[in-house]
């Protein structure tokens, strides 16, 4: 694996936006974590509208939801090993 590897969310020849692949796993997990839960956050608020969409949304969240309180726990797992 190479050490710089470009995020895929940009279709681009050369990418600007790298992941540090030997970066710490608790840096790369909050930073992770963090996108997740950002994205999380903006469905929630498409879920409290009303119609087809926001009950796509509410169903998207919950999973998204649960997979953010996993995290939570990966991280505090994560930073107890990194401070041992």
């Amino acid at each position: 694996m190479d050490r710089y590897m470009p995020i895929t969310g940009i279709d681009c020849n050369i990418p600007s936006l790298l992941i540090d692949t030997e970066a710490p796993l608790d840096v790369l997990h909050e930073t992770a974590a963090y996108r997740i839960r950002t994205a999380t956050q903006l469905l929630e608020s498409i879920a409290f509208g009303e119609g087809v969409h926001s009950e796509l949304a509410r169903v998207l969240v919950t999973s998204l939801r649960d997979g953010c309180d996993l995290m939570d726990v990966v991280g505090r797992r994560l930073q107890v090993h990194v401070s041992t």
